[in-house]
């Protein structure tokens, strides 16, 4: 990486070439909604793989955020309440988009358009809202940047 590597607390999978970085809280459903998205983009023959669960080394690098697993964590995923899975996954990715769990009950209805939002004090990323119990992530997901993930 040329730029300076940040550990933050976030999961990052990649959908066809498109990277997703999910932030927020301990328990606010990053890794439930990462890994629906991650299930739903099989059936539609799309690539989908984790990058990194829990912890992610994000960067700048070439103009470009990217999102690196440290190596003691490669291919592992939490379900909370189930437990610690093996999944597909890449060692490094681009990230594009970071999506945010929301809670339905205290969130805004009508967040504001094109937000971003500071991963770390040199990085941001275009912000998309989602419903933790949103029950088909990845289609919301596809809707809100108008374009499919391929």
């Amino acid at each position: 990486m040329t730029g300076e590597a940040t550990n933050i607390h976030a999961t990052a999978i990649i959908i066809g070439k498109t990277g997703l970085l999910f932030l927020g809280p301990s328990g606010s459903g990053k890794s439930t909604l990462a890994f629906s998205c991650l299930a739903a983009a099989k059936p539609l023959g799309l690539a989908a793989m984790l990058v990194a669960d829990d912890r992610v080394l994000i960067a700048k690098q070439d103009g470009s955020v990217t999102a690196e697993c440290p190596p003691t964590i490669a291919g592992l995923m939490e379900i909370r309440y189930t437990g610690i899975v093996r999944m597909p996954y890449i060692s490094k990715a681009e990230m594009h988009f970071a999506i945010r769990p929301v809670d339905p009950a205290t969130a805004e209805r009508l967040p504001p358009e094109d937000e971003q939002i500071d991963v770390t004090g040199s990085i941001r990323l275009p912000l998309i809202r989602l419903s933790a119990t949103s029950a088909n992530p990845l289609a919301i997901i596809t809707a809100k940047i108008g374009a499919r993930l391929d």
